[in-house]
């Protein structure tokens, strides 16, 4: 019941008229009441469904007389012969019971019928349905019942809305941002929970989208490297991990995937690692669901990526038009490692109005939703796939590429909550789960941080590995006063080589000054330094921007072990497959993809290849 594929199903008590003892001494029967005909039905969708039963010719027990025989006779102690005198009593109540939920309605005698209304849970539960006489006398007979979804009935589980935003830290207002407003996060966090504490186990796209749609570590799943599984070495889910809107279809829910892009029949943005099946989206959005049918859906935005490459005109122009004014670069606050260049200053300007403009496509969705009169039946999430791209943000370890916002709205979230706790945003996967009334498989590695038994995380974990063409093997633990990470690849510099990075404005001038020697000593040290220490060890409470390396502070010897024997077992108990090199038929496979691309000369990037494979050979 509630399958999109077959919204009205119609149930068949039996193909006979009549009640009667067949040639063979067996008695077919259609008997009413709590021990009589029932189906086993899977209840796809919970919700509120309408039965209709309609009678064929039906008697009462006490009618049949010697021709009636219990079932559990014997075929040789029944009756043979004749066929039962037809006697219709008039039918007054039509009753049901699914399970442990019951029902009951007024039959219309001259319809031979009636229809009445039970809400049911999702699951696989036996169906039993029957009509009684005037008296109260459970009739038996043959009959059918015709069931569809109430079309008028609000969903007894909520929709889910995922926001997931593009290259963006937490630099909204409920944050603590002050250069810019976001009302509308703002709104989500007044009206459900906030949480400080939320970190991307991998700070770029698509090991961090194909972690969170399955609710695993990149790192235990295979998707660690970044665009992987592009060429002819394809990547397989292990058996048991599940992508989660395959889990929400198989409980009834409509799936859908859209935002920025999403036209015509085109998804929004996936970029899983792996192979999946398109079909695990209905569409790319909720418009096309049935009637009372729940949905899942994700909101895919542009966020930080609207920017582009560099300080954008087109962009400024843009936001001024819609947003009515552009913030000024002179108000940009930055982190103490990045000079106040001009270009630098525009960027972050620029991109604190991708912030707004995010904000503004959140309220946008809200609006539906409360035009609709849903938005009270929908749990929503707003996160971000990872930090801002920056030189020590996206795709690095440190909080400015880890740490993203979290907050969720909906029913039984409470309003007003702020939780500091320490949580992973493949979390979001085994919430939803959980809010939506589905099992949470077994092997799935995220948590339902509202659960009444939830236990509170005392550290979150971080991979980096290779990013396009660039190799790299960085992991991380975080509780909440320390930060550890482990360089493996420490023989090469922090700012390795990779074109996409090297395209950026920001780069191109941090790159620029450094030639110059314009750039200061702390700058130089952390950005630009021919080798990493192999071990890297921050107090965050004293100093939140992870610029004071302690693993060789012999005050902090014992934290440094602690901390480091925490990642080991961590690698360990999640089967971390980054522990073994990528294979180069692997690597070229992928980047055989990148350098057909066609669209950008591939000088730069065939150099950067032949560089990473040399420093490979060379145990770097």
């Amino acid at each position: 019941l509630g399958a999109t594929q077959q919204p009205v199903v119609e149930l068949n008590s039996g193909d006979w008229e009549n009640i009667y003892a067949d040639n063979s001494g067996f008695v077919r029967e259609a008997v009413g009441g709590p021990t009589g005909v029932h189906w086993h039905v899977k209840v796809e969708t919970a919700g509120a469904y309408e039965f209709t039963l309609r009678r064929w010719p039906v008697q009462t027990k006490a009618a049949l007389g010697a021709a009636y025989e219990p079932s559990d006779k014997s075929p040789s102690n029944r009756p043979k012969g004749k066929q039962v005198t037809k006697s219709f009593p008039t039918i007054a109540r039509a009753k049901l019971k699914c399970g442990d939920v019951t029902a009951e309605a007024t039959a219309d005698p001259k319809a031979t019928g009636a229809t009445l209304t039970a809400t049911l849970p999702a699951g696989t539960t036996t169906l039993k349905a029957w009509f009684a006489d005037a008296a109260g006398q459970d009739l038996c007979g043959a009959f059918y019942v015709t069931v569809r979804p109430k079309a008028d009935a609000k969903p007894t589980r909520p929709n889910v809305i995922w926001f997931i935003v593009d290259d963006m830290s937490a630099h909204f207002g409920c944050y603590g941002e002050t250069r810019i407003r976001t009302p509308h996060v703002d709104r989500l966090a007044r009206e459900g929970t906030l949480f400080r504490n939320a970190f991307t186990t991998a700070p770029v796209c698509s090991p961090c989208r194909s972690a969170l749609i399955t609710g695993c570590y990149q790192t235990t799943i295979g998707a660690h490297h970044h665009r992987s599984g592009r060429g002819e070495v394809k990547i397989h889910l292990p058996d048991g991990v599940v992508p989660v809107p395959v889990l929400f279809q198989r409980a009834g829910y409509y799936t859908a995937i859209g935002g920025f892009n999403a036209t015509g029949n085109r998804l929004g943005k996936t970029d899983y690692n792996f192979e999946w099946d398109r079909t695990m989206y209905d569409g790319n959005d909720w418009a096309k669901r049935a009637p009372g049918q729940p949905f899942f859906m994700q909101v895919q935005l542009h966020g930080g990526k609207y920017r582009g490459q560099g300080p954008n005109a087109n962009w400024q122009v843009r936001v001024k038009r819609e947003l009515g004014l552009n913030t000024n670069p002179a108000d940009v606050k930055l982190p103490p490692y990045y000079p106040r260049d001009p270009v630098i200053l525009q960027d972050w300007a620029d991109y604190l109005d991708c912030c707004r403009y995010t904000d503004k496509e959140v309220g946008d969705v809200l609006a539906r939703l409360e035009k609709e009169g849903i938005l009270d039946d929908t749990a929503v999430f707003f996160m971000t796939d990872h930090g801002i791209s920056h030189a020590r943000g996206k795709q690095f370890l440190y909080d400015e590429g880890t740490h993203i916002p979290f907050v969720a709205r909906g029913p039984g979230f409470g309003r007003g909550v702020v939780r500091d706790d320490l949580v992973e945003h493949i979390d979001l996967a085994a919430t939803s789960l959980a809010v939506a009334g589905i099992a949470i498989p077994k092997g799935m590695q995220g948590r339902n941080v509202f659960a009444a038994d939830y236990e509170r995380r005392d550290a979150a974990f971080a991979a980096r590995d290779r990013c396009d063409e660039t190799m790299e093997h960085l992991r991380s633990v975080r509780t909440d006063r320390y930060k550890y990470i482990r360089n493996y690849l420490n023989q090469r510099p922090h700012l390795q080589p990779c074109r996409y990075k090297d395209e950026k404005a920001i780069v191109k001038t941090l790159r620029s000054r450094h030639e110059a020697k314009a750039l200061d000593d702390l700058t130089e040290r952390l950005l630009f330094a021919p080798t990493r220490p192999t071990e890297e060890l921050y107090d965050l409470a004293a100093d939140p921007h992870e610029v004071t390396n302690l693993a060789a502070d012999p005050a902090h010897a014992d934290t440094l072990g602690v901390m480091r024997k925490r990642l080991a077992d961590w690698e360990e108990r999640t089967g971390d497959r980054g522990r073994t090199p990528e294979p180069m038929a692997t690597y070229d496979s992928d980047m055989k993809v990148y350098l057909g691309e066609g669209k950008k000369a591939n000088g730069e990037l065939k150099r950067n290849i032949e560089l990473n494979k040399r420093w490979a050979a060379q145990g770097k």
